[in-house]
C-alpha cells in the first residue's frame, strides 16, 4: 500500500520535489529514464551532476525512482507515480475543441439506446486517449414504458416489456388452468396501469401493496394471473453482469511489446470480458467522488497488466451511480491531459442519461 504524500512531503525540500518532478515529467512525456547529466541541464538553478546525482540517490532510498534494468538513468517506481498523482499533478481544463467534440459525438448517439451511447464514449476515449477506452456498466433497471401478455400456448404466456430508453424484454410464464383471453387481457391492463413510467423494483412493491384490493376487484382466475406476472416481475433481467465494453484494445497492444508484456495484456482484456473484479470496482466507484487513478498493482484487475486506469463514475437520472467509464493506458499516461477528459466525459453522459428518464 502507497505511503501517504504527506509522508513524502515532510522529507522533500523544494529542490529534491522539483528533480523528482523533472524526472517523472521526462518518463511521461518519453517513457525513457533520465539520467543527473540531462537532468542537471533540464535544472534552473545551475546544480552540477553530482549535486543531482546525490539527490537522486535520497530519491532512490524513499522508492519514489529506481533504475529500470540496467539503465544509468532513473525512472519513477509506482510508488512515485501515486506520490506525483497525489501531490504534484497539475490538472487543467478541457480544451474548447475537446469539449465540443465530446458533446457532439454524445448527442448523436442521444436517440439510440443506452449501449450506443456507452460504446461511442468507450471509441472516444479511447481515440482522444491513445490508449484503451472503457466502460462498465451496471445492467439498469428498466424503467417501464409499455407491458402486454401475449398467450403462447394453454399454459405459458409471455410477458412483453418495453422500456423508455427502448430496451425490449421477453418473459415467459406459467399460465393458470382454463385461463380465457379476456382475463389474460384484465391481467394485462391491471398491471400495466400500476407498472408504467415505473422501474421494475418500484413496479413490484406497487403490486405487492395492491395485493389486497386485488383481490376485492379481480376474480380468482385473474388475480392467479396477477400473481404469475408479479413474480415474473421479480426475476432477474437477461445479463444482470455487468456490460464491458472496450474500444481500442490496438493501441496497448504493438510489435516493440516483450512477449511477457504481450501476455498480460491479453490476460487483462480476458478478465474484463470475463468479468471477474467488475462488480467490486463498481462497488468503489457509488463510494468515490469524482475521477479515480489507479497505477499498476493498486488495483487486483489490472495489476497484472501493469497498467493505470483512469475512471470516473456516471449517474442515471435518479442520482445513482449506474457504471463507470475511463482509460486504461501505460504507467506513463498524460494524466493532466487525460483526467478531466475522463472527468468531463461521464458528466455528459450523465446528463443524457437524466434527459432519457
Amino acid at each position: 500500500m502507497s505511503k501517504p504524500a504527506e509522508d513524502f512531503l515532510s522529507v522533500l525540500n523544494s529542490r529534491s520535489q522539483d528533480i523528482f518532478r523533472k524526472i517523472v515529467e521526462r518518463y511521461l512525456d518519453t517513457g525513457s529514464p533520465v539520467g543527473s547529466r540531462d537532468l542537471s541541464r533540464m535544472l534552473q538553478g545551475g546544480l552540477s551532476p553530482a549535486s543531482v546525482r546525490n539527490v537522486m540517490a535520497d530519491l532512490e532510498d524513499l522508492g519514489l525512482i529506481a533504475a529500470p534494468h540496467t539503465s544509468a538513468g532513473r525512472a519513477p517506481t509506482q510508488e512515485g507515480l501515486r506520490f506525483f498523482v497525489d501531490a504534484m499533478l497539475e490538472v487543467g481544463a478541457v480544451n474548447e475543441a475537446e469539449r465540443s467534440q465530446i458533446a457532439q459525438s454524445i448527442e448523436g448517439q442521444r436517440r439510440g439506446q443506452v449501449e450506443d451511447v456507452l460504446t461511442e464514449a468507450s471509441q472516444l476515449l479511447s481515440g482522444l486517449s491513445q490508449g484503451a477506452g472503457v466502460v462498465i456498466a451496471t445492467k439498469a433497471d428498466l424503467v417501464l414504458r409499455h407491458l402486454e401478455f401475449v398467450r403462447l400456448d394453454a399454459n405459458r404466456a409471455m410477458a412483453i416489456l418495453v422500456g423508455q430508453d427502448g430496451q425490449v424484454e421477453n418473459r415467459i410464464m406459467e399460465t393458470p388452468a382454463g385461463l380465457t383471453s379476456s382475463a389474460l387481457t384484465q391481467a394485462g391492463n391491471y398491471i400495466a396501469h400500476h407498472v408504467v413510467g415505473r422501474t421494475l423494483a418500484e413496479a413490484r412493491k406497487v403490486l405487492a401493496a395492491q395485493r389486497a384490493e386485488q383481490r376485492a376487484e379481480l376474480d380468482e382466475l385473474t388475480q392467479r394471473l396477477v400473481d404469475a406476472g408479479i413474480a415474473t416481475l421479480s426475476q432477474d433481467s437477461p445479463g444482470s453482469q455487468p456490460t464491458v465494453i472496450v474500444r481500442g484494445r490496438a493501441n496497448l497492444i504493438n510489435d516493440a511489446m516483450a512477449s511477457d508484456e504481450l501476455s498480460r495484456m491479453r490476460q487483462l482484456f480476458d478478465e474484463l470480458e470475463s468479468k471477474d473484479g467488475l462488480l467490486d470496482l463498481l462497488g468503489d466507484a457509488e463510494k468515490a467522488q469524482g475521477v479515480r487513478i489507479f497505477i499498476g498493482s493498486e488495483n487486483k484487475l489490472f495489476s497484472l497488466s501493469g497498467s493505470s486506469v483512469i475512471l470516473s463514475p456516471y449517474k442515471d437520472a435518479n442520482d445513482k451511480v449506474v457504471g463507470v467509464l475511463g482509460v486504461i493506458g501505460p504507467t506513463r499516461l498524460n494524466y493532466a491531459r487525460i483526467v478531466p477528459v475522463v472527468d468531463y466525459t461521464a458528466h455528459v453522459i450523465t446528463a443524457m442519461m437524466a434527459r432519457k428518464r
